[in-house]
């Protein structure tokens, strides 16, 4: 399999989908899809019942993406949040996530505990000389010279995310994820593309997901994904089909389809687990 580091460098697009758990990673496999994003947001969301603000550790951020790692073999781009801490804690959480299977990991230059940038008006970033820092310390243990490292600046000021960029680059990022609400349109992203001097990782939210072409988002972006689709489709099918199924107590009338039980059992891998067991299990009898 093509690295994510040696496909960007050919300047491909590498198009992802978020997942918020293994068989959400499993679905975006299955489409098709060159990579997937273990989503902070949908993490939260789908293990805690919790906003994502940085409630739940790194450990269990951890669990869920050694888990989809375990599930798929497509490459997986880990959110790593602000590295929850200080440098020296951002070093512990690269050697981690490096070692469940990441291929890349996206870290932000937020104050930790974080607020996300799609569900919050205020954001409070560390100092540009913390962000170095830390980008520094990961970048010092990677291990592996094709892990990617994604530097996410939070900065919603054109010039300051540039500034940003470029500092962030020197330290040892690969790639530079701006957020949404940045930049107003594809000149700006240019800009920040050309300033940063390494591809984008665009999340296609808000007016990113709305308005830009394909060819505008492939022009810029080394990586781009939509984190929340997943997360949304399903909430929305779920919420259809149990609230009629709690009104009329029946399954007859859903208004969402549901998957037969025999081609979740074949795509979940009873067949493949039965072959196993026939092949290495000794019988009793």
């Amino acid at each position: 399999m093509t690295s994510l580091r040696a496909r960007i460098q050919k300047s491909e697009t590498i198009w992802a989908a978020g997942a918020f758990d293994a068989l959400s990673a499993r679905l975006v496999q299955e489409a098709g899809f060159d990579a997937l994003l273990t989503s902070g947001f949908g993490i939260s969301a789908s293990f805690l019942g919790e906003p994502d603000t940085e409630i739940y550790t790194m450990s269990e951020n951890l669990t869920v993406t050694r888990n989809v790692c375990n599930a798929v073999t497509i490459p997986v781009i880990a959110d790593i949040d602000t590295g929850y801490g200080n440098p020296i804690n951002a070093m512990r959480t690269m050697r981690e996530f490096e070692s469940a299977g990441a291929a890349a990991v996206i870290m932000e230059d937020q104050i930790s505990p974080k607020r996300c940038p799609c569900s919050s008006l205020q954001i409070d970033i560390i100092s540009m000389e913390e962000g170095v820092a830390k980008i520094r310390a990961i970048a010092s243990v990677r291990r592996n010279p094709e892990t990617l490292i994604i530097a996410r600046t939070d900065a919603v000021d054109p010039a300051e995310a540039m500034r940003r960029a470029k500092a962030y680059v020197a330290a040892g990022a690969d790639i530079i994820q701006p957020i949404s609400r940045c930049f107003k349109d594809i000149a700006g992203l240019r800009a920040m593309r050309q300033a940063a001097g390494v591809p984008l990782s665009l999340q296609l939210l808000g007016w990113l997901e709305k308005d830009l072409s394909k060819s505008e988002i492939e022009e810029v972006a080394g990586i781009a994904t939509y984190p929340l689709v997943a997360l949304m489709s399903a909430t929305q099918a779920i919420r259809e089909n149990l609230k009629e199924l709690s009104a009329s107590k029946s399954s007859k009338n859903l208004p969402r389809p549901v998957t037969p039980i025999n081609d979740f059992n074949e795509f979940i891998g009873f067949s493949r687990v039965d072959a196993l067991q026939k092949q290495f299990m000794v019988s009793e009898h």
